[in-house]
Protein backbone atom coordinates (compact mmCIF):
# COMPACT_ATOMS: atom_id res chain seq x y z
CA UNK A 1 0.00 0.00 0.00
CA UNK A 2 1.86 3.23 -0.93
CA UNK A 3 0.47 6.84 0.70
CA UNK A 4 2.00 8.87 -2.05
CA UNK A 5 3.64 10.92 0.80
CA UNK A 6 7.31 10.21 1.06
CA UNK A 7 9.42 10.31 4.12
CA UNK A 8 10.89 13.95 3.74
CA UNK A 9 7.23 14.98 4.00
CA UNK A 10 6.89 14.29 7.08
CA UNK A 11 10.53 13.91 8.61
CA UNK A 12 11.57 16.15 10.99
CA UNK A 13 14.50 18.56 9.09
CA UNK A 14 16.43 19.50 12.24
CA UNK A 15 16.38 16.53 14.99
CA UNK A 16 17.94 16.87 18.32
CA UNK A 17 21.89 15.66 18.10
CA UNK A 18 24.06 15.38 20.78
CA UNK A 19 28.09 14.42 20.71
CA UNK A 20 29.13 10.97 21.73
CA UNK A 21 30.90 12.10 24.54
CA UNK A 22 27.81 13.97 26.27
CA UNK A 23 27.11 12.51 29.53
CA UNK A 24 23.56 10.47 30.17
CA UNK A 25 22.80 12.93 32.74
CA UNK A 26 22.69 15.78 30.07
CA UNK A 27 20.84 13.49 27.59
CA UNK A 28 18.20 13.24 29.42
CA UNK A 29 17.89 16.92 29.77
CA UNK A 30 18.30 17.62 26.81
CA UNK A 31 14.94 15.13 26.04
CA UNK A 32 13.46 16.84 28.71
CA UNK A 33 13.55 20.62 27.77
CA UNK A 34 12.93 19.54 24.03
CA UNK A 35 9.97 17.42 24.62
CA UNK A 36 12.22 14.87 22.57
CA UNK A 37 12.02 10.83 23.33
CA UNK A 38 15.06 10.27 21.79
CA UNK A 39 18.50 11.87 20.49
CA UNK A 40 20.94 11.47 17.47
CA UNK A 41 24.04 11.02 18.36
CA UNK A 42 26.54 12.58 15.47
CA UNK A 43 30.06 13.79 14.23
CA UNK A 44 29.72 16.06 12.21
CA UNK A 45 26.59 14.77 9.97
CA UNK A 46 27.39 11.28 10.33
CA UNK A 47 24.95 9.41 12.25
CA UNK A 48 26.92 7.01 14.81
CA UNK A 49 24.08 5.86 16.82
CA UNK A 50 20.72 6.87 18.97
CA UNK A 51 19.66 7.20 22.44
CA UNK A 52 15.74 6.84 23.70
CA UNK A 53 14.57 7.31 26.97
CA UNK A 54 14.14 3.16 27.07
CA UNK A 55 17.45 2.78 26.81
CA UNK A 56 18.18 5.25 29.31
CA UNK A 57 16.19 3.65 31.75
CA UNK A 58 17.23 0.52 31.27
CA UNK A 59 20.93 1.09 30.70
CA UNK A 60 21.63 3.28 33.20
CA UNK A 61 18.71 4.10 35.60
CA UNK A 62 18.14 0.68 36.60
CA UNK A 63 21.21 -0.77 36.58
CA UNK A 64 22.52 2.04 39.21
CA UNK A 65 25.13 4.17 36.80
CA UNK A 66 26.49 7.26 37.67
CA UNK A 67 24.72 9.00 34.48
CA UNK A 68 26.90 12.11 34.89
CA UNK A 69 30.01 9.92 34.62
CA UNK A 70 28.71 7.38 31.29
CA UNK A 71 29.18 8.74 27.74
CA UNK A 72 26.00 8.02 25.52
CA UNK A 73 28.68 6.46 23.33
CA UNK A 74 28.65 3.33 25.70
CA UNK A 75 25.18 3.03 25.76
CA UNK A 76 23.60 4.07 22.12
CA UNK A 77 22.04 1.74 19.73
CA UNK A 78 24.50 1.53 17.09
CA UNK A 79 23.13 -0.70 14.03
CA UNK A 80 20.50 1.70 13.28
CA UNK A 81 18.01 0.81 10.93
CA UNK A 82 17.69 4.14 8.70
CA UNK A 83 15.42 5.17 5.75
CA UNK A 84 16.08 7.17 2.39
CA UNK A 85 13.91 10.21 1.77
CA UNK A 86 12.24 9.33 -1.07
CA UNK A 87 11.17 6.26 0.94
CA UNK A 88 6.82 6.31 1.14
CA UNK A 89 5.50 7.13 4.57
CA UNK A 90 3.97 3.58 4.13
CA UNK A 91 7.28 1.16 4.21
CA UNK A 92 8.38 3.49 7.05
CA UNK A 93 6.17 2.66 9.17
CA UNK A 94 6.23 -1.14 8.13
CA UNK A 95 10.01 -0.65 9.05
CA UNK A 96 9.37 0.79 12.32
CA UNK A 97 6.91 -1.92 13.30
CA UNK A 98 8.56 -4.83 12.12
CA UNK A 99 12.17 -3.39 13.75
CA UNK A 100 9.75 -2.60 17.35
CA UNK A 101 11.26 1.10 16.83
CA UNK A 102 9.81 4.81 17.45
CA UNK A 103 12.36 6.61 15.72
CA UNK A 104 13.67 6.11 12.45
CA UNK A 105 16.89 8.18 11.60
CA UNK A 106 16.63 9.55 7.79
CA UNK A 107 20.03 9.26 5.78
CA UNK A 108 21.12 10.55 2.54
CA UNK A 109 24.54 9.88 0.86
CA UNK A 110 25.64 8.41 4.12
CA UNK A 111 24.61 12.07 5.98
CA UNK A 112 21.54 12.33 8.21
CA UNK A 113 19.48 14.63 7.37
CA UNK A 114 16.52 14.27 9.49
CA UNK A 115 14.51 12.10 11.44
CA UNK A 116 10.83 10.37 11.46
CA UNK A 117 8.75 9.55 14.84
CA UNK A 118 5.41 7.81 14.63
CA UNK A 119 4.08 11.54 15.77
CA UNK A 120 5.17 12.59 12.32
CA UNK A 121 3.17 9.93 10.25
CA UNK A 122 -0.11 9.91 12.15
CA UNK A 123 -0.10 13.78 11.56
CA UNK A 124 0.18 13.60 8.26
CA UNK A 125 -1.77 9.94 7.77
CA UNK A 126 -3.43 9.01 10.39
CA UNK A 127 -5.57 5.99 8.73
CA UNK A 128 -2.08 4.35 8.97
CA UNK A 129 -2.63 3.82 13.13
CA UNK A 130 -4.77 0.55 11.99
CA UNK A 131 -1.46 -0.57 11.16
CA UNK A 132 0.16 -0.03 14.36
CA UNK A 133 -3.04 -1.26 16.27
CA UNK A 134 -2.72 -4.18 14.33
CA UNK A 135 1.07 -4.15 15.92
CA UNK A 136 -0.03 -3.81 19.60
CA UNK A 137 -3.14 -6.54 19.04
CA UNK A 138 -0.37 -9.21 18.84
CA UNK A 139 1.68 -8.00 21.69
CA UNK A 140 -1.31 -7.62 24.15
CA UNK A 141 0.28 -10.84 25.41
CA UNK A 142 2.70 -8.64 27.12
CA UNK A 143 0.25 -5.97 29.06
CA UNK A 144 -1.03 -9.24 30.84
CA UNK A 145 0.59 -9.37 34.06
CA UNK A 146 3.71 -11.31 35.17
CA UNK A 147 3.81 -13.08 38.44
CA UNK A 148 6.56 -12.03 40.14
CA UNK A 149 8.55 -12.12 43.73
CA UNK A 150 10.23 -8.67 45.17
CA UNK A 151 10.79 -7.47 41.37
CA UNK A 152 11.61 -3.52 41.45
CA UNK A 153 9.75 -1.67 38.50
CA UNK A 154 12.41 -0.08 35.75
CA UNK A 155 10.26 2.86 36.24
CA UNK A 156 9.69 4.30 39.02
CA UNK A 157 11.77 1.45 41.26
CA UNK A 158 9.48 0.52 43.39
CA UNK A 159 8.90 -2.99 44.42
CA UNK A 160 5.97 -5.17 43.39
CA UNK A 161 5.01 -8.73 43.04
CA UNK A 162 2.94 -7.79 39.83
CA UNK A 163 4.43 -6.55 37.37
CA UNK A 164 3.58 -5.85 33.36
CA UNK A 165 5.97 -6.31 30.66
CA UNK A 166 5.60 -3.15 28.45
CA UNK A 167 7.73 -2.88 25.31
CA UNK A 168 10.59 -5.02 26.99
CA UNK A 169 10.41 -3.23 30.24
CA UNK A 170 9.11 -4.66 33.52
CA UNK A 171 6.90 -1.68 35.27
CA UNK A 172 4.48 -1.79 37.66
CA UNK A 173 0.39 -1.09 37.63
CA UNK A 174 0.88 2.68 38.32
CA UNK A 175 3.53 3.33 35.80
CA UNK A 176 1.77 1.49 33.19
CA UNK A 177 -1.75 3.75 33.77
CA UNK A 178 0.52 6.71 33.25
CA UNK A 179 2.11 5.52 29.58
Amino acid sequence: MKTGYRVCDAMTREPITVEPETNICDCAKVMKKKHVGGLLVTKGKKLLGIITEQDIVRKAVAPNLDCSKVPVKRLMAKNLITIGPEADIYDALIRMRDNNIRHLPIVDGGNIIGLLTLKDILKIQPELFDLLVEKFEIREEEHKPVKARNTVCEICGAFSDKLYKVNGMMICAECRSKL
